[in-house]
């Protein structure tokens, strides 16, 4: 299956990214990383220059975000991680044409317990959004089962940013929202999709402590909380399977 190999060559980006987060490197020296190992895998990465035609077309392999920047941070060389940060990692492949998409986000060093938390209730939610993600099951089945743990935890569900489908582009229908109003088939003209074998999309929890607004910052990309609070991002591309679980495409 091309996914999968396009998934788990994403998957070894952003392992190899995460065993060298420490104090004192840089989220560029993160990024180079990424590059190098989706380069020696025969694939392309699927972040750079994207979108195409975009005036502001993405600069770099991965989005590297820290403590308070939810998504979308740019490497930079004189952007070094510090005791007590989280990073969030995001990275995508193409290989063959198709694209896998993947993210996590982990602590520098030692870290607060507060943010510790935060992480682990965000990747608590996105297995439970993996858990949603069977035939006949509804893509709202799996934004209500996110927000509602995720607020039974204290914390706060982005709104403007949601899972979607993947393929032979990063960003395709389904969208998955990852919070939704009860009753309602639609919203902001996100239509709930019934679930069907083949599908593939990403599932991407946004986690913030504090209130759930966001904000664009003026480099055209790093979107932060407008509180100031941290936050935390984790995501799997995933297909559905005739029957059971989905596969996890971002696996190792």
């Amino acid at each position: 299956m091309v996914m999968r190999e396009a998934g788990r060559i994403t998957a070894l980006a952003l392992h190899a990214m995460r065993e060298a987060v420490q104090p004192g490197i840089t989220t560029d020296a993160l990024d180079k990383i990424a590059a190098e190992v989706i380069r020696q895998h025969g694939a392309t990465a699927a972040f750079l220059g994207y979108p195409p035609g975009s005036p502001h077309p993405f600069p770099a392999t991965a989005t590297i975000s820290v403590n308070d920047e939810l998504v979308h941070g740019i490497p930079r060389g004189d952007r070094v991680l510090q005791e007590g940060d989280i990073v969030s990692l995001d990275c995508g492949a193409v290989y063959n044409g198709y694209v896998g998409d993947s993210a996590l986000t982990v602590g520098v060093g030692t870290i607060s317990p507060e943010a510790q938390r935060l992480l682990d209730v965000t990747q608590t939610a996105l297995q439970i959004g993996i858990d949603k993600a069977r035939a006949g099951n509804l893509t709202s089945d799996i934004s209500r089962a996110v927000q509602a743990y995720i607020e039974s935890q204290g914390y706060s569900v982005v709104r403007e940013y949601t899972g979607h489908g993947v393929g032979r582009t990063m960003h395709e229908e389904p969208q998955v929202p990852n919070w939704w109003p009860a009753g309602r088939p639609r919203m902001r003209g996100w239509q709930s999709v019934r679930l069907e074998p083949g599908i593939t999309f990403a599932i991407e929890p946004m986690v913030n402590v504090g209130r759930p607004e966001t904000k664009l910052l003026d480099d055209h990309w790093t979107v932060v909380t407008r509180d100031g609070s941290l936050c935390a991002h984790f995501e799997h591309t995933v297909a559905i399977t005739p029957d059971g679980p989905p596969l996890i495409l971002t696996a190792l």
